[in-house]
């Protein structure tokens, strides 16, 4: 069981169009259409930078950022963040995108872990 590296980091925005350009125009980074940019390190492991609207409902909107970490054997972590007591704030979502679980950090911080 390992952490593989960053699935994503989110950033909320009152204004998504602005800041797409201004990371395009200062760091190089293109956003798509989504909104978003696949970052890659190697075949098995990818980091999304993706923005999403203030209003969005995805994670709590008094959290600004929500941090996403890729990792291998979703199962084997749910196991062990019931052992070590750490619940699950939702039941865990299948997607074309994969799977995803939600914990929160001690300050109240929700985390997505994620296995593509």
């Amino acid at each position: 069981m390992k952490v593989k590296g960053f699935g994503g980091i989110f950033l909320r925005s009152n204004d998504v169009d602005s800041l797409k350009d201004w990371y395009k125009d200062t760091l190089g980074i293109s956003m798509g259409d989504w909104n978003g940019a696949f970052i890659k390190h190697d075949a098995d492991n990818e980091t999304i930078f993706s923005f999403f609207n203030a209003d969005s409902d995805y994670f709590p909107k008094e959290q600004s950022v929500m941090l996403n970490f890729q990792v291998e054997k979703i199962e084997t972590w749910i196991e062990h963040f019931d052992k070590i007591g750490v619940p699950l704030l939702k039941e865990p979502e299948k997607s074309e995108f994969g799977t995803f679980i939600w914990i929160s950090d001690p300050e109240g911080r929700w985390i997505e872990i994620w296995e593509k």
